[in-house]
């Protein structure tokens, strides 16, 4: 009964893991399968072989179906098929923005506090001091923190 159980168990955390993604569901629920085969195993040996030859089973049933038009479908409904370019306003970050303090440019958002500002031609993402600024105002970058782009208005008085 307690076999029966481990299998029954580590199926719903499998099922369990696909709806909320992280990890530990799946881990777990791999555990207590291999743990129901080891329990239903004559010896030790005979529950390794058998939970290598599930393992080797999977990874073949799983390359076929990405070979075969009609399991496509599936692998096309859980990826992404839409890409994010320039064109469209999506900009990726820079790991170095330390060369951009000092430099001034427009809000091309309404800042209140993080939106989009212009650079010498350059769309980046930005964050105020706290407070919030128009669109289209005069921005300068006063500081630089990892990705995080820090802006003060220029002109406005403190």
């Amino acid at each position: 009964m307690d076999i029966i159980f481990l299998f029954i168990l580590g199926l719903v955390l499998l099922i369990m893991e696909i709806l909320l993604p992280g990890g530990i569901l799946g881990v777990l629920g791999l555990l207590a399968l291999i743990a129901g085969i080891f329990l239903s195993a004559e010896s030790i040996q005979q529950g390794i072989y058998c939970t290598l030859a599930l393992l080797l089973v999977l990874a073949v049933l799983l390359g076929l179906s990405f070979r075969f038009s009609k399991t496509r479908w599936l692998w096309q409904r859980l990826s992404l098929r839409e890409r994010q370019s320039n064109e469209e306003g999506y900009v990726a970050p820079k790991p170095d923005y330390v060369g951009y303090i000092g430099k001034e440019g427009r809000a091309l958002s309404l800042l209140r506090p993080a939106g989009t500002g212009e650079f010498d031609g350059e769309r980046l993402d930005v964050v105020t001091e706290g407070g919030f600024i128009s669109n289209g105002a005069k921005i300068q970058i006063i500081a630089v923190e990892g990705l995080r782009i820090v802006v003060r208005e220029i002109g406005v008085k403190e």
